[in-house]
Formats: structure tokens, sequence, C-alpha cells
């Protein structure tokens, strides 16, 4: 029964060990990829941008990130798709086609929550990308938090330091093991 609960436990041990090690090389890789690439972090070959109004809900919350996917033809898009672009003062935004007019060179687009439809309308050369569908509520909070300086430090040291704390238990755990199992054959050979 004993050698049955080590067994879990070192299997869960290992488990562990093994997610917060992905948690930290994927942390150490976003911080490092956001810092060289500014604002356009790309995973996959997506681009992934944190929301920062409300105008798309409730199918895009404030504070998340959204998968962009980026490329191919700008003139594509139809009535009911959601873009993002750039607007006059080089800010994106996240709204849906409404309407498609001069052949799909111009988009009229309109935010989810909003009551009317953009008062300018979208050139297929100021489009970024598609949205995906795929969205991460409140991670775009922590991405922002990730691009300032002390966000980069803490999401590179935070989890470097739970590793190596979590790496010392576990080795002290490994050492009382040996300490009493020769402790155990010490009083067997007494």
């Amino acid at each position: 029964m004993v050698l049955k609960r080590e067994k879990v436990l070192s299997f869960l041990n290992f488990i562990v060990t093994m997610l917060l090690t992905i948690v930290f090389i994927f942390t150490v890789l976003l911080v490092i990829n956001s810092k060289t690439s500014g604002e356009n972090t790309t995973i996959f070959g997506y681009q992934i941008k944190s929301v920062l109004s409300g105008s798309m809900e409730p199918d895009i919350q404030t504070g998340s990130i959204i998968f962009v996917k980026t490329g191919g033809d700008m003139s594509r898009f139809e009535t009911g798709d959601v873009i993002t672009f750039f607007v006059e003062e080089n800010m994106l935004i996240t709204h849906r086609v409404e309407t498609v007019e001069s052949d799909g060179q111009m988009y009229i687009t309109k935010g989810d929550a909003n009551n009317g439809t953009d008062i300018e309308p979208v050139h297929a050369e100021n489009i970024v990308g598609e949205y995906t569908g795929v969205t991460i509520p409140y991670a775009g909070y922590v991405l922002n938090f990730a691009n300032t300086k002390e966000g980069a430090a803490l999401l590179l040291i935070l989890p470097g330091v739970l590793l190596l704390f979590y790496g010392l238990i576990s080795i002290w755990r490994t050492a009382r093991k040996f300490d009493y199992k020769k402790k155990e054959m010490k009083s067997e050979a007494d």
C-alpha cells in the first residue's frame, strides 16, 4: 500500500515539475517575443492582441487577448467577419464587417456593443488580419503588464524562482527518504 502511494506521489511530482517547466519556458518565450517584436507578439503565425475596450462585448471581453490570423488577400472579407485594422492614430481596432464596398477595398465596420457603425470606412491596406474566434479572457492584462519593465522582470523571474523552490523541496524530500532508509538499515543491522 505504501509503495503504491509513493508511486502515485512520484508521478504527481513528475507532472507538477513538467507543468512548471512548461509554464516557465512558455512565459520566457512569450516575454522575449513580446519585447523583441514590440506589440506584435506572434505565436504559430497568429498575432496576439490585447483588447482594451468593450466595443465587441459580450463575445470579446475587455482585458482578453485574441488571436488574429495575418496575411493573405485583405479584400477577401465578407459581412459578419471580424477584422483587426489600423485607424489614423496608428491604433488597432477589432470590429465586425457590416458592409463591403468597392469590391472589398473598403469596409464599413461596427463594434458589436456600439450603437452605430464606425465613422470612417476601413481601407483594405489598413487591415492587419482576421479574428480567429480564439479568446483568452483576462490574459490581456497579463500581456500588457509583461510589456512593462517591471512586468517582464517579474514574469521572467517568478516562474524560475517557483521552479527552483519546488526543486529544493523535492531534493529535501528525497534526502529525508534516504536518511530514513539509512536509519532503517542501520537498526536492522543492530
